[in-house]
This record gives structure tokens, C-alpha cells and sequence, in this order.
């Protein structure tokens, strides 16, 4: 199905649960960060120094919602796997397993929320997720001592989610764990490796795991995509910059580290045959999982495929911290960076 930019504000209406959203979500074309007064920014985001940052202000761009307009889960429900009754075999969940507390986070929620504030195994984390890259990735939430808790500010940067903290408001890029404005300035989190699998793969190692469900499931309609067909298009929604020039820039990606440098392989590369080897990285895949950015119903989406990441270790093949993301937003961010399509 053909779409526009101009489908984005539609598609932030029905995220926000608003009407009023359609016109906001315009600020897009027109509301870099840079071009806001200095009272403006400051009556919105009083902790904010905009003196520090490590980006060009004007490229953190307005995606619509005000700042928490896409609210995270601070105190967050869950029930055991066994239980779970509403996600169906193939829908996608980020997992992970700290200290044998092992959870599941279904895009079908986070699609709504982004962010998650949690506390699994003892440790403060951060599950994050923006639908635009398609980039679920976990972070540490202690820093120096600290521990921060995490919110929306309802902008983006290479059409990804820039976060922010709510104990010192600088502002954070998702697809990179990097405080990009403000006092933490130059600050890295600290990623935790997690899969993106289907329920049932999670369900199946886990069944005493437990599984986020909605604090109110009548806020927002759960288990539908509001960016139905977006992975179907040939080009991203609110993003300007440079495509990639040898795979399509909405093709999926299996992003990874290697040796200390970001890499990427294609998505179409991994499931057409054995698993992929770079370096002491090994990249495998299965079939069995829905696309949370097909269908208008995510567990009708496409199959898109479980991958695992994992690098040769003392004890045989450990789990590496990875994404599958789309390849215009690696490319965003690790221009230099190699995709490897054959």
C-alpha cells in the first residue's frame, strides 16, 4: 500500500489517542530544535543546558507528540508466560533473562510506549523500542552511581527516539545509548543483550517468565499497527538524510559489533541459508515471526523471522547484544560502516 509523509500525522493520531495529533504531527516539516526560542525550550524543558551537545541542534526534529505524548511504562505489569492468553505463537517480544529473572516485552505494547523503566534481576533497566528503525534495545539505567528513569521527549533524529532523563532532562539517542544534549552529554549506557523472538520461542524456554501486559488495556488498542504497511514502503516516513547505496533503505537489517565496530548484515542474507559468520560473530535465523510493522494486526504480519546473535566465548556461543533494525538507520548513524548484502 502506497503512502506519504503526510500519512504520519494519521498515524501519530492514533498512537496519541487524538485527534489534535494530525495537525501536531506537521511540526515535523518545520520545528527543529535549533529554530525554537530560548524561552520556548526552557518553559518545556526547564533542567535542559542546551549549551551542551554533541549534535547539531538542527537535526533533532519535532515527530509530533508533545514531550511524554508517548508515555513510558514506569511501573510495569506482568503475568507468567503460562498465562499469557492475548499474543498470539509468532508475535514479536524482546526478551532477555538477568540472573534468571527472565521477561518478555511485546511489541504490541511497546509500539504504544517506547519505553519501559524496569527492574529485572536486581538491575535497573531501560527496554526501549522506536518503531520508525524498527531498533528494540536494552540499556543499564545506572550511571555513575545514579539511577535515571527514562521518558519520551517527542523528537527524533535520523527518525529514531531521542529519549530523555528525567533526573538531569538531557536527551538521549536510542539507536546508540548516547546522551546527545544536555549535562550527560557524551554519556554511553550500557547495553544488555536481548532476543527479539516470537512469544511462543520465549514461552517455550520460560514458561514461569513473565510477560508485560497493559496497566489498562482499554488505553490504547494493543495488538493493532498503527504503521500498518510501513516495512512494506520504499523509502522511511520523517527522515531526510542519506540512504544506503547497495540494499534498499527499508530492508532489514542484523546489526552488530565486531571486533569494536559497528557492522551489519543483510536480513535477506541470514535467512537464505546457514548461519553467518563475521568475525568471532555468528548470526543465525528461523522462521516463526510476525512483522510488527505489516498487518494492521500484528499477529497477522509477514514472516519475518527469529534471529540470534552470538559471539564463540570460554563456554561455546554466548548471546551479543544485536538489533534488527532497518538498513536506512544503520546507515544514519554508521555511515562508514560496512552492510554486507552477499
Amino acid at each position: 500500500m502506497a503512502r506519504t509523509a503526510l500519512a504520519a500525522p494519521i498515524m501519530l493520531a492514533l498512537i496519541l489517542g487524538t485527534a489534535t495529533a494530525a495537525g501536531t504531527a506537521l511540526a515535523f516539516l518545520t520545528d527543529p530544535v535549533s529554530a525554537q526560542s530560548v524561552s520556548s525550550r526552557s518553559a518545556e524543558w526547564p533542567k535542559t543546558d542546551f549549551s551542551k551537545h554533541s549534535v547539531d541542534l538542527g537535526e533533532i526534529r519535532s515527530g509530533g507528540p508533545p514531550k511524554d505524548g508517548i508515555p513510558s511504562i514506569d511501573n510495569p505489569k506482568f503475568i507468567s508466560a503460562s498465562a499469557e492468553r492475548e499474543l498470539s505463537a509468532q508475535e514479536p517480544v524482546i526478551s532477555l533473562n538477568v540472573a534468571g529473572d527472565a521477561r518478555a516485552y511485546p511489541l504490541r505494547i511497546l509500539m504504544w510506549h517506547e519505553i519501559v523503566n524496569d527492574t529485572v534481576g536486581g538491575v535497573p533497566l531501560a527496554i526501549t523500542y522506536c518503531p520508525l528503525c524498527n531498533s528494540g534495545l536494552v540499556f543499564k539505567r545506572s550511571v555513575g552511581g545514579k539511577v535515571l528513569d527514562f521518558g519520551t521527549t517527542g523528537r527524533l533524529r535520523n527518525s529514531d527516539l531521542v529519549m530523555y532523563d528525567r533526573q538531569t532532562e538531557s536527551w538521549w539517542q536510542q539507536f546508540t545509548g548516547t546522551a546527545i544534549v544536555g549535562e550527560m552529554t557524551g554519556t554511553r549506557l550500557e547495553s544488555v543483550p536481548v532476543r527479539i523472538e516470537a512469544f511462543e520461542r520465549f514461552a517455550a524456554h520460560n514458561p514461569a517468565g513473565k510477560v508485560l501486559v497493559p496497566n489498562n488495556p482499554d488505553i490504547r488498542a494493543y495488538g493493532r499497527n498503527p504503521y500498518s504497511g510501513y516495512d512494506g514502503l520504499s523509502r522511511p516516513f520523517l527522515y531526510s538524510g542519506s540512504m544506503p547505496e547497495n540494499i534498499e533503505p527499508m530492508a532489514r537489517v542484523v546489526a552488530v559489533t565486531v571486533a569494536g565496530k559497528p557492522q551489519a548484515v543483510a536480513l535477506e542474507l541470514v535467512r537464505g541459508g546457514g548461519p553467518v559468520e563475521i568475525g568471532d560473530v555468528v548470526i543465525s535465523w528461523e522462521a516463526g515471526q510476525n512483522s510488527a510493522l505489516d498487518a494492521s494486526e500484528i499477529a497477522k504480519g509477514r514472516d519475518i523471522g527469529n534471529v540470534v546473535a552470538q559471539r564463540h566465548g570460554e563456554n561455546g556461543l554466548e548471546d551479543i547484544v544485536y538489533d534488527v533494525t532497518f538498513a536506512f538507520a544503520f546507515n544514519a548513524f554508521y555511515p562508514d560502516a560496512p552492510i554486507r548484502t552477499e
